[in-house]
């Protein structure tokens, strides 16, 4: 009887995570202690007017599917800067969103509460908790290279939110203007010639932030071998492992924590 009382209590072994992005809407139940799924994911396209009662009514569609009890945490990914549950800008969702408080209007919808997280942020608590990163100590700088370019830093098993490191100014110009998979295409760059790009910008960062460990994701990631070995950087560099599903598994671990006890 003892193990099921006590600690498992404050440490929920499921919580549930959803990652709101600008053309679907996914969610899952995550076992905290493996950091995967505990069911498969269900996605609903987010609505082509993304205003907030739009995207809460499918919020709530995605997980009222799952029949979840009431004590389960459930955490949000959000295409935003997210300052204590508020929405400070707006990427691939309506505008009406700035200055929303997300946790409010999710948790209203869902008669239950959420916490809201930044997408790229929860996206590197997961690389930092189950994947890549997991069981290093120090900073771990983790970024995401596709459109643009999301990042977000763990220290010691802690995150610090909100890092738009890449919109760094670099030789004058927005980073992830040059140095994004999206600039790679549009520019049509080879592999090597975008390596000399990321180059800059990771020994940018590298300077400012002196990271034990970069972790990259993002689609590209897939294609890992055909340029990390082209930079030459202090810290190991290292590819993403949990690719899709690191904003619910991040998203959801984070709830997790912020719902145990403060001492």
């Amino acid at each position: 009887m003892s193990q099921t009382t006590g600690t498992k209590k404050s440490t929920p072994t499921l919580a549930f995570g959803v990652d709101i992005g600008g053309s679907g809407i996914k969610g899952a139940p995550v076992d905290l202690e493996r950091g995967e799924f505990a069911a498969e994911r269900v996605r609903i396209p987010t609505p082509e007017v993304s205003t907030p009662a739009a995207v809460a009514a499918v919020v709530a569609k995605v997980v009222e599917s799952f029949h979840l009890p009431l004590d389960v945490p459930v955490g949000v990914t959000f295409p935003a800067v997210v300052q204590h549950g508020i929405a400070r800008s707006a990427a691939n969702v309506d505008s009406s969103w700035i200055g929303t408080n997300i946790e409010a209007v999710l948790g209203k919808a869902l008669g239950r509460k959420v916490v809201a997280f930044n997408d790229a942020d929860a996206a590197g608590y997961a690389e930092a908790t189950y994947g890549a990163a997991r069981g290093t100590n120090g900073v771990t700088l983790i970024t995401t290279l596709g459109t643009g370019i999301g990042t977000a830093m763990v220290v010691d098993g802690v995150l610090v939110p909100n890092l738009e490191l890449g919109h760094l100014e670099i030789d004058g110009l927005d980073a992830e203007s040059q140095a994004s998979d999206g600039a790679r295409d549009r520019d049509k760059l080879s592999w090597e010639e975008w390596a000399k790009r990321l180059q800059r910008y990771y020994g940018t960062l590298e300077d400012l932030l002196w990271p034990d460990l970069i972790v990259v994701g993002g689609g590209v990631s897939k294609n890992h071998a055909k340029f990390l070995p082209l930079l030459h950087l202090r810290a190991p560099i290292v590819p993403a492992q949990l690719r899709n599903a690191a904003g619910i598994v991040g998203a959801a671990a984070l709830a997790a924590r912020a719902a145990k006890p403060q001492h």
